[in-house]
Formats: structure tokens, sequence, C-alpha cells
């Protein structure tokens, strides 16, 4: 794959991503490293939903300008609808970034029901 950015900067991001996903708790599997358009881009799934948006899944979004959002997804085309932003340095601890998330208090999600 060509990317359009020097290595070494997605190189950087892989890992800084893969930083803040283990101290979320998480595996590599819920986050993606974006190279589309001018600038780099994370995407990391959390588990649950807010308050109040309870039928739309909760992603942490990193831009190398604005640094870490968490947004909402919408159910169309659309791209997530973000509803805070990390404020602070663009590239926070990850124990900062694992910080913030938990005082989001997100709501689990229902388990799903399993017929016997």
């Amino acid at each position: 794959m060509d990317w359009d950015f020097d290595d070494d900067a997605v190189r950087g991001l892989l890992a800084y991503v893969s930083d803040v996903t283990r101290a979320l708790g998480f595996t590599g599997e819920c986050s993606c490293v974006q190279a589309d358009g001018p600038c780099l881009g994370a995407y990391l799934a959390l588990d649950g939903h807010l308050p109040g948006f309870a039928d739309r899944d909760v992603a942490l979004l990193w831009d190398e300008e604005r640094g870490w959002s968490v947004a909402v997804e919408s159910d169309s085309a659309e791209p997530p609808f973000v509803l805070a932003r990390l404020r602070g340095p663009v590239w926070p601890e990850p124990a900062v970034v694992a910080e913030w998330v938990a005082e989001l208090d997100l709501v689990p999600d229902e388990p799903l029901l399993i017929a016997r």
C-alpha cells in the first residue's frame, strides 16, 4: 500500500494509537489509522453508548490538527457527529486519554438475549 505521508509519521501514529488502545484496555481490533485526505487520523470504537444516544455507536476520533474527540455514529453515510474534544496537546499521554474516556460515563449496551 502506498501512503501519501512520511512512513515515519504513519508508524508513529500506529504506535501511539496502539498505546492508547492498550491504556483503554482494548485490543487492536477496535482501532484503525486512516490516511485519507490531507491529514492522518485514527478511529477507535468504544463499548457502550452515551446517555441520550442509546441507538448510536460511540467512537474516539483523532486528527493531527485537533487531537482526540468523542463522536456518535449516524445512521447514514454521514461522518460521525463530534460531541466533545479533549483539551490540551494533540498527542496527550495514553493514560490521559483513558482517564478522559472513563469520565464519559458510557452506559453498557444491553446484552443480547440468547434463546435457549
